[in-house]
């Protein structure tokens, strides 16, 4: 990792101000009703989806993109009717998903030190609303920065320099959570000292990435210490 990224705070150091999180992923494991959601939609139009293909050409990307690729065979409008579809069928098998493990704790640990929180997603404006009513997560966040919003989404780093312009933070004062290295690469070409979570991809690829720390899910003792949550 290049010396001018951050490092995590200490207990008892203040100079840790903001969090940056991830959706999909990342507050939630969710590659698992993803996955089955593209290869219904996809399979009828020849192309065939298996869990390798999934985390290499679909997890962490925008959806423009994957149907750009994917399919571009077919009217933009008529892929753009694929990707909804998709999204629609996503959202309704996600009911009941869950948070990470601790990671509601890490979020009020951070809330009661005064810590300002962002998510940072490419997801579609209505996935990202969803997932944050139900994984009953509304009101933690300060802000929620979406790729829609701006010209390019992960894993340009565009989306990350946006959310700590608005949070008025340094990315040195920052930490980014992401499980995808499309993600890793968007918050470290940010600046940011980035925590990979390995619910999706291998630790090896994350920290291929770029990641400056890879944990299982949000319960990781060494970082939680490192962060003082």
């Amino acid at each position: 990792m290049p010396s001018s990224v951050a490092r995590p705070a200490r207990n008892g150091d203040e100079t840790l101000k903001a969090l940056l999180f991830d959706l999909d992923g990342t507050l939630a494991e969710t590659d698992s009703l993803h996955f089955p959601a593209w290869a219904a939609v996809l399979e009828p139009h020849g192309v065939e989806v298996d869990a390798e293909f999934y985390r290499d050409r679909i997890s962490g990307r925008l959806d423009d993109e994957i149907a750009a690729e994917l399919l571009p065979h077919l009217p933009e409008a008529e892929a753009r009717t694929v990707v909804h579809s998709k999204e629609v069928a996503f959202r309704e098998q996600a009911g009941e998903v869950l948070p990470l493990p601790g990671l509601v704790e890490v979020l009020e640990k951070a809330r009661g030190r005064g810590l300002r929180m962002a998510l940072v997603t490419n997801a579609p404006r209505e996935n990202a609303a969803f997932m944050l009513r139900t994984l009953g997560l509304e009101g933690f966040f300060d802000l929620e920065v979406l790729a829609e919003e701006v010209a390019f989404g992960k894993p340009d780093p565009l989306i990350y320099v946006t959310a700590l312009e608005r949070l008025g933070v340094g990315p040195e004062r920052a930490v980014a959570f992401e499980d995808s290295p499309s993600g890793i690469r968007s918050a470290v070409g940010a600046g940011l000292f980035t925590v990979g979570i390995a619910s999706t991809h291998d630790p090896e690829k994350l920290m291929s990435a770029g990641a400056s720390v890879v944990a299982a899910d949000f319960r990781d003792p060494q970082m939680r210490s490192g962060l003082g949550l």
